[in-house]
């Protein structure tokens, strides 16, 4: 099948890729795993950098960079106007030589340009979102920064697609609450590399304290400071936060000066340890070195932290929603609170670094759950036959 992976966002530099996580790392997976299933798969991601290659072959599958655009980082609202053009360039793309039988969108900006490029055709559009402005506003309020016209044109969006896919029983829930029939969202989870992230395998660095590792983003909306605040019920523990800028940077950082002042009102500043960005690559070794992962976001579409640190062997303690409330079980593979139930987290946390048995037994389940139900091969394997299906229903009946 002829797959075309629609990425509107330039993609970070080729010797920089498997040391990012984001859309980009989960799109670049997705084609290599249906490359090696014998699919012909095209990516396609804007061109921020004119010394940038038009076209790569990586891992089995082909590359296109779309002169559309910037020669620069952009943010995704400066986007917004280009996506006609982009759309416009795809179709002459396809028209020319190599057409998809499918067109998969990913992000709001790549799923606007996949439906205009196909829209007067019988190309069907799959679309992965990775999260919704709309949730994200009603959870984060004030803290949301997308740009304004993001919510009203995912709406539109979800009129012009074939298929959403959904990366939590959660997600599925807002799609329909935005006029998607039940029927046209699949919920198929990412995967996790379960070479990379596995029990066996180096750690970092650590003194006797229990280790607490909270990773993701460095803002409000990841919940840190609901982490500190209830280290005062957890006790003598060490928090590490992953996330933000280098390490070298964080001073001038204004979510880590805010943090590191919350940390001194609560009287813990001597527990927390801010190491900024880490490489993909190396987050392993970070949740080895932890008794706990700590996943505190307010708004969590996927669960990608909490299945990298079960597929480590390590229990996580999280808030009960998204995507880290469909890959943790509660009292299997780690404990569950309330969103923002500070109170709850802190003793929730004591409690399990105080009962090494149950920490060893959610790690093991963990590490089962993970390779049972979240790799990369099930991952394509679900879309593949997702793909099939919805070929199968725009092909034009037989005369």
């Amino acid at each position: 099948m002829r797959v075309g992976l629609v990425c509107a966002h330039a993609g970070p530099p080729q010797e920089v890729r498997g040391r990012y996580a984001g859309t980009h790392q989960h799109v670049a997976r997705v084609a290599a795993e249906l490359a090696g299933r014998g699919h012909d798969v095209r990516v396609y991601e804007r061109r921020d950098d004119p010394d940038s290659p038009p076209t790569s072959e990586i891992e089995g599958y082909r590359v296109e960079r779309v002169p559309v655009g910037p020669s620069r980082r952009t943010p995704t609202g400066e986007l917004v106007p280009h996506v006609p053009e982009l759309g416009r360039w795809l179709t002459d793309r396809w028209t020319a030589d190599w057409a998809p039988e499918v067109v998969h969108g990913h992000f709001w900006i790549g799923g606007l340009a996949a439906a205009s490029a196909v829209r007067d055709t019988v190309i069907p559009v799959v679309q992965t979102f990775h999260s919704l402005g709309a949730e994200q506003l009603r959870h984060l309020g004030e803290d949301y920064d997308g740009p304004g016209q993001r919510i009203p044109l995912e709406l539109a969006l979800t009129r012009a697609v074939d298929m959403a896919v959904a990366q939590s029983t959660h997600e599925v829930d807002e799609l329909t609450r935005m006029g998607l029939q039940r029927a046209s969202v699949v919920v198929v989870p990412a995967g996790v590399d379960i070479e990379l992230f596995a029990p066996e395998g180096e750690a970092m660095p650590r003194d006797r304290r229990p280790r607490i590792l909270a990773a993701g983003g460095l803002n409000p909306g990841h919940g840190q400071e609901d982490l500190i605040r209830a280290l005062r019920l957890v006790g003598d523990v060490e928090l590490v936060i992953a996330g933000g800028p280098p390490a070298g940077n964080l001073g001038n950082h204004a979510e880590a000066r805010r943090l590191r002042e919350v940390a001194e009102q609560t009287g813990v500043a001597d527990q927390i340890r801010l190491v900024g960005s880490v490489p993909h690559d190396q987050m392993s070794a970070w949740y080895r070195s932890a008794d706990v992962v700590a996943c505190t976001s307010r708004y969590a579409a996927a669960g990608r932290v909490p299945l990298e640190a079960m597929a480590c062997g390590v229990p996580v303690v999280g808030y009960s929603l998204g995507g880290i409330a469909d890959t943790v079980v509660d009292e299997v593979t780690g404990r569950l609170v309330p969103p923002g139930d500070v109170r709850g987290l802190g003793v929730t946390l004591r409690r399990l670094l105080a009962a090494d048995a149950e920490r060893f037994a959610y790690g093991h389940a963990a590490v089962d759950r993970v390779r049972c139900s979240y790799t990369w091969d099930r991952t394509a394997s679900a879309l593949e036959r997702l793909y099939e299906r919805v070929v199968s229903r725009r092909q034009p009946a037989p005369s």
